[in-house]
């Protein structure tokens, strides 16, 4: 409604007033934790050089946290130092990661270069086509919709439910159960709140119990 008040398409403001309610309502999106990561990484797709190439681009994203329009666009020359270092697409903010052990392998096998993107819809669907051979991402997960204003469930296997922003996902909520700084954490995805970080990230209720039990055992 913003935009088409912007391009002079309507002049009704009705929207603007307090009683206008925009309903939100909570992702279902999903991550992938360590275990599956190791899985997806081991899994043999070298009769399958499409799917392994997207399969290594988007463990790439996994183990740097940025959006898909700009871990797919990174070259030799976003390395500096034993950093990559961009100007976020979206945000246009200046980010500078560490070089995970897991990308110097990868650009290892592509011979010093990152795996070539393809567009982010036919990696989404690629993706799912990797994601239905690893028996670990075969396990169902309740999808809830608010349809109608009612509320309803559907279950989808983990596989079906992958895309390219999957990857962030992941690298934020594991890195949060790894111990990372949030405001270290957030500095890559973007965050600016922490409210808003915490209800990015994915954790269960089985999630919090492991990640007490661990801080526990550490002190």
């Amino acid at each position: 409604m913003n935009e088409a008040l912007d391009l002079h398409l309507t002049s009704n403001t009705s929207f603007k007033t307090k009683r206008f309610v925009v309903l939100r309502e909570a992702s279902d999106s999903i991550y992938l934790d360590k275990i599956e990561l190791e899985e997806l990484k081991n899994h043999d797709l070298s009769d399958k050089p499409k799917l392994e190439r997207v399969r290594d681009l988007f463990l790439v994203g996994c183990y740097i946290g940025l959006r898909y329009s700009d871990y797919s666009i990174l070259t030799t020359e976003n390395i500096k130092n034993g950093y990559i270092q961009i100007n976020q697409t979206k945000t246009g903010s200046p980010v500078t990661i560490p070089v995970h052990r897991a990308i110097k392998g990868l650009l290892e096998k592509y011979h010093g270069v990152f795996p070539a993107p393809l567009t982010n819809q036919k990696t989404n669907e690629y993706l799912k086509e990797v994601g239905k051979e690893i028996d670990c991402l075969g396990k169902s997960v309740v999808k809830n919709i608010t349809k109608e204003g009612a509320n309803k469930q559907t279950s989808l296997a983990k596989w079906e439910m992958l895309t390219t922003h999957t990857a962030r996902r992941s690298f934020a909520t594991n890195e949060f159960l790894a111990g990372t700084p949030t405001l270290t954490i957030m500095a890559i995805t973007g965050h600016k709140t922490e409210k808003a970080f915490l209800k990015y990230i994915k954790l269960n209720s089985s999630d919090h119990d492991k990640l007490l039990k661990e801080r526990w055992d550490n002190q």
